[in-house]
């Protein structure tokens, strides 16, 4: 991933910040930076990473993809 001029190095962190400004920042506005860090904190740990299906997930939330691999792991698959 460390590779000098590899143009993917960054691809999954520039996706996410790149839904984070569509979703939530661009529609907002906020009064102080504590409110934002909030907002911010709740997009993420509410909605992105429990709820959101992804694309390379088979389009399955990250919690329902994990619950997933975790019963395939256990039926020995």
């Amino acid at each position: 991933m460390n590779c000098r001029g590899n143009c993917y190095d960054n691809a999954v962190a520039e996706r996410f910040f790149q839904l984070l400004k569509r979703e939530r920042i661009r529609r907002r506005t906020y009064l102080t930076r504590d409110a934002a860090r909030q907002d911010v904190f709740n997009y993420i740990e509410m909605f992105y990473n429990p709820t959101r299906k992804h694309k390379n997930n088979g389009m399955l939330s990250p919690v329902d993809y994990e619950t997933e691999q975790k019963k395939m792991n256990e039926a020995g698959v």
